[in-house]
């Protein structure tokens, strides 16, 4: 009797929807590799995968969306690749930014810009300058961005800002990270088979749940989310604490 009492009562549990989730999308290069397209196809093929999981995700209600592009560590790729991934930046800018504005997404870049072109600094700032006001999801875009360089770059902000160590707290420290403007992420989502953060939202990520797939960038699909945020709706999010049970 007691089970079964167990299982109503996860039965009528109100779903949980992430209010922010972030992605790592892997697999791009081996899914080209495996249909004997260069590299480079993938990565196109998986940006443009990126406005139909937005679409999907807004219609589950999630507000808030964190994409790695482009990882500090990138730049050791081969010179043809980073070409060709610097390349779909600037048409991703292009490109996708109207679209996103007239499906009210407002786009922000995390990450540095000093390797960047001045033309691609111009076409982040216009895509974010034309979105700033956009209501929908918030979409942060990952770019020559590393946690760990993240958080150097904002203990030096505070150190030059001359905060006495005293007013430092975790939610000061906070205001200082590229995402300030958004929450931590609930749930982190990594495509492509690997089960690894590499150097992703490191602070941010201290207690958000964490799903891998086999499934490669290029060919995750709205089920796939929904599978994703099922399992996320089976995670008991205790935050450190222990939850009352009931006999």
């Amino acid at each position: 009797m007691k089970s079964l009492l167990k299982l109503v009562k996860s039965s009528n549990k109100p779903k949980m929807t992430p209010n922010h989730v972030a992605f790592i999308m892997d697999g791009n290069g081996r899914w080209a590799g495996k249909k004997g397209l260069p590299r480079i196809s993938g990565h196109r093929v998986g940006v443009d995968n990126i406005p139909r999981i937005l679409t999907h995700l807004e219609k589950r209600g999630v507000k808030f969306v964190t994409i790695f592009a482009f990882s500090t560590e990138n730049w050791n790729r081969p010179s043809g690749e980073v070409d060709g991934l610097i390349r779909i930046l600037q048409d991703s800018l292009d490109n996708q930014t109207p679209i996103l504005h007239k499906n009210n997404v407002r786009i922000i870049h995390i990450g540095e810009v000093v390797k960047l072109s001045d033309e691609i600094i111009r076409s982040i700032r216009s895509a974010e300058d034309l979105t700033v006001h956009n209501d929908g999801i918030t979409l942060n875009v990952a770019f020559d961005y590393g946690g760990r360089n993240e958080i150097l770059n904002a203990v030096k902000s505070i150190i030059s800002d001359g905060t006495p160590s005293c007013d430092i707290t975790e939610k000061h420290f906070s205001k200082y990270l590229y995402t300030s403007e958004s929450p931590d992420p609930d749930l982190i989502i990594r495509t492509g088979g690997e089960i690894r953060l590499s150097n992703f939202l490191l602070w941010q990520a201290a207690y958000s749940e964490y799903y891998h797939t086999k499934v490669m960038w290029p060919d995750f699909q709205e089920k796939h989310i929904d599978k994703a945020l099922s399992a996320f709706n089976k995670r008991q999010r205790r935050f450190g604490k222990v939850l009352e049970t009931s006999s």
